[in-house]
Parts: structure tokens; C-alpha cells; sequence
């Protein structure tokens, strides 16, 4: 297997365009990682560093993970690539809401051109408002020494600016090089933070080492098996005459995955669980603010339930957003397809209705055993830092994406691709 490995690295390597693709993503990565090193003017880094060491971050501590440590230091990159994130999540499901968007949407390459470009301004807009708001924090944490207007606006503009730069970053990897460029943003912030982690990890007792290792070894799997699961329904395509020549006959399926949504619905129920924290932390540590947060805070349990079941609710939604069982079975019936023992039409879409039904349910229910493995980890374990199956399904998930694109760029050119 590791020779089978090595060589289809190999392979990959003796590609030229490939090749040209593994590093032009190597160099948005590290100009990405530089901007994460590189503060805003006017920013205490004692205090600041000090106010996350403590503990005092809270929500803003979660966050800053997703950021590769760009927002504890107040970086340049500090938003990372999550108002971007935020505000394509929004533009998907506006798209089911607004008919000009659902117009657009079916348009083909012009119209999806223009949803980018709301996607765009969409992400300024979030942008400022998210660096407006850790303005607000920092300062009120004496992070930001002789504040004033002028000050203010360079730093805002600073973030806005940084978030915007990652935003098209983003989008060069996804045009010109391996992957989804916003998928390997996150992958590369979580898997930056594992140094430090491992760090942490060492002065623990050995058998809390080995509850980890062995913990964070079966997410691994569950992971895989969740995210390469698929129901496969057969289709028969039915024979027909066109012109001369007989065409038809042949058999295929529609692969219907356990986790179609994939970590959407995990990251859109975080974004919506934070909201108000967030603000609260904003306002302060006292009175209502200071209940609030010990009520609703990330590591409270009415906040992991809370984010359970809105991870439930996202995951049949956008999965009934992204596949459409009417259209599927239009689309089979206008091409002469049907499943066996099924009627075409309306019955085929109930038909594929019901399977999606079932097969979305355990992999909802994944999903929100990953978002609540946080908090039971804390719990149990008292791990000093941050684990979250969250993270590991985007690493997992993005490292498998990654490489079905490097495989198909192999067999495309007769070589053994990586997976089997």
C-alpha cells in the first residue's frame, strides 16, 4: 500500500500541469500564512495574549481556531476566510428564497457569475461589521492603546482589507489550483494549530494520552465511513431509436450520500449559536452580559444541545437544498430513465424522497455527535486545548476531496490513482 502510495505521488509529481497546480496551492498557502503572522498597527499583543491565556476569550477563543491563530495576534488575516464562508452559505439559501436568485442560479455560467458578485460584496459586509465588533472587544481589553477615530478606521480597514485578500486567494486556488480553495483556507488553519497542540498534549497523564490517541483515531474512521458512505438506486435507461442508430439500454445509478450536506450544516449552526454570545461577550463580563454568557457560553449545556439540534435541522435542509428529488425524477424521466419497480414521475421522486429521508437521518445525527464531542472531552478528559470533531471532519473530509481531484487528474492520463 505504501509503495502503491509513493508512487502515485510520483506519478502526480511527473505531471507538469499537475505539478504547476500542487504549487501554485503551496504558494497561496504560505503568502496565506504569512498574512497570519503579520499584526495591525496599534495593537497591544501583551494584553491581548494575556486576555486569551486566561481563558477570558470564550467564543472568541473557538473562533480563532478557524483563523490559524490570525486573530489572537490581531493579524492581518485575523477574519480569516469565514466571512467569505458565512456569506456563501447565505447566498445558497437565499437562493431557495428569492426567485431572481433561483433565476440566476439556473442560468448557467452568467448567472452564477452574478451570485459570486453578491457573494462578494455579501462578505465586505460582514467583514465590517465582525472587525467593527472586535474593535469594540480588544479595546476593552486594552489591546488597543490611544484609541481614536483615525486609528480606528486603519485598523478596520486593516481586517476588511485582509478578509477581502484571503477572499480572492480562495478563489485563485479554487480556479487554478487543487481544491476548494475555501476548504483548504480551514484545513490549513486547523492543521496549523496542531504543533502547539501536540505541545499541550504531552504534559498529560499517559492514560489520558492514550484515551486521546484512541478517541481521536475512532473519529478518524467514523469520519471516512460517514463521509465516503452512499446508497446507490439503480436506474435502467430504456432503449430507443434515434435516427439509425439504437441508443438506450444501459444501467447506472444515483449515488445518494449518508452525509450530502457534508460540514456545512455544522459550520452555519456554530455561526448562528454564536451570535449572541459574541455580542454579550462585546458588552462585557457584568450583569446580563456576564449571565449570558454563563448560560449560553460555547462550553455550557444548553449551548451544546442547542447547536445539536440546529445541526439536525441545517443538515435536512441544505440537503434538501442541494439535491432536489422532483428534479431528479424529471430529469431521469425526460431522458428515458426509471428505477426498476418504480414508476417514473411523481412516484420516483416520492421514491427518492423517502431514501433521502432515512439516509440523512444518521448522518445528521454524526454530525451533531461531533459538535457535542467538545464538550464531552472537556468534561471527562480536562483537555487543555481545543478538540472538536468539527475540525477533524473538515481535515478528513478536505484531505479526501483533495485528493479524488489529484486521482482524477491521474487516471485522466493513465496513471494509478490513490484511492481504490
Amino acid at each position: 500500500m505504501n509503495n502503491k502510495l509513493w508512487q502515485s505521488l510520483v506519478n502526480a509529481w511527473r505531471l507538469p500541469d499537475l505539478r504547476t497546480k500542487v504549487l501554485f496551492t503551496a504558494a497561496m498557502i504560505a503568502i496565506y500564512r504569512f498574512g497570519s503572522h503579520v499584526p495591525v498597527p496599534g495593537v497591544n499583543l501583551a494584553a491581548l495574549q494575556k486576555f486569551f491565556d486566561e481563558g477570558g476569550a470564550g467564543v472568541i477563543g473557538f473562533l480563532d481556531l478557524f483563523s490559524g491563530g490570525a486573530l489572537a495576534r490581531v493579524a492581518l488575516f485575523a477574519l480569516g476566510i469565514m466571512p467569505y464562508i458565512t456569506a456563501s452559505i447565505i447566498m445558497q439559501l437565499l437562493t431557495v428564497v428569492i426567485p431572481k436568485l433561483e433565476e440566476l442560479a439556473k442560468e448557467g455560467e452568467q448567472g452564477q457569475k452574478e451570485i459570486t458578485k453578491y457573494t462578494r460584496w455579501l462578505t465586505v459586509g460582514l467583514s465590517l461589521v465582525q472587525a467593527m465588533g472586535y474593535l469594540v472587544l480588544f479595546r476593552s481589553q486594552n489591546a488597543l492603546p490611544d484609541l481614536n477615530w483615525w486609528r480606528g478606521a486603519l485598523i478596520v480597514s486593516c481586517l476588511v482589507a485582509g478578509a477581502v485578500f484571503v477572499m480572492w486567494l480562495g478563489e485563485l486556488i479554487t480556479a487554478r489550483g487543487i481544491g476548494n480553495g475555501m476548504s483548504i483556507m480551514i484545513f490549513i488553519s486547523i492543521v496549523s494549530r496542531i504543533p502547539s497542540g501536540a505541545a499541550q498534549l504531552v504534559t498529560m497523564a499517559l492514560l489520558t494520552i492514550l484515551l486521546f490517541v484512541v478517541i481521536a483515531l475512532a473519529v478518524v474512521v467514523g469520519v471516512v465511513w460517514i463521509t465516503t458512505g452512499e446508497r446507490r438506486v439503480p436506474v435502467q435507461y430504456a432503449k430507443r431509436v434515434v435516427g439509425r442508430r439504437m441508443m438506450g439500454g444501459t444501467s447506472t445509478f444515483i449515488p445518494l450520500k449518508v452525509n450530502m450536506a457534508g460540514v456545512i450544516p455544522v459550520i452555519f449552526a456554530s455561526s448562528v449559536m454564536m451570535i449572541v454570545p459574541t455580542f454579550a461577550q462585546f458588552l462585557g463580563t457584568g450583569g446580563i452580559a456576564g449571565w449570558f454568557n454563563q448560560t449560553f457560553g460555547p462550553n455550557t449545556f444548553l449551548f451544546i444541545t442547542l447547536e445539536a439540534v440546529l445541526i439536525i435541522i441545517f443538515t435536512y435542509f441544505y440537503t434538501a437544498v442541494t439535491f432536489n428529488p422532483i428534479d431528479q425524477a424529471d430529469n431521469l424521466k425526460k431522458y428515458g430513465g426509471f428505477v426498476p419497480g418504480v414508476r417514473p414521475g411523481r412516484p420516483t421522486a416520492e421514491y427518492l424522497d423517502r431514501i433521502l429521508t432515512r439516509l440523512t437521518l444518521p448522518g445528521a445525527l454524526f454530525l451533531a455527535a461531533l459538535a457535542v464531542l467538545p464538550w464531552l472531552m472537556s468534561r471527562t478528559l480536562n483537555v487543555p486545548f481545543y478538540f472538536g470533531g468539527t475540525s477533524l471532519l473538515i481535515v478528513v473530509g478536505v484531505a479526501l476531496d483533495t485528493m479524488r481531484q489529484m486521482e482524477a487528474q491521474l487516471l485522466m492520463r493513465h496513471y494509478e490513482g490513490f484511492l481504490k
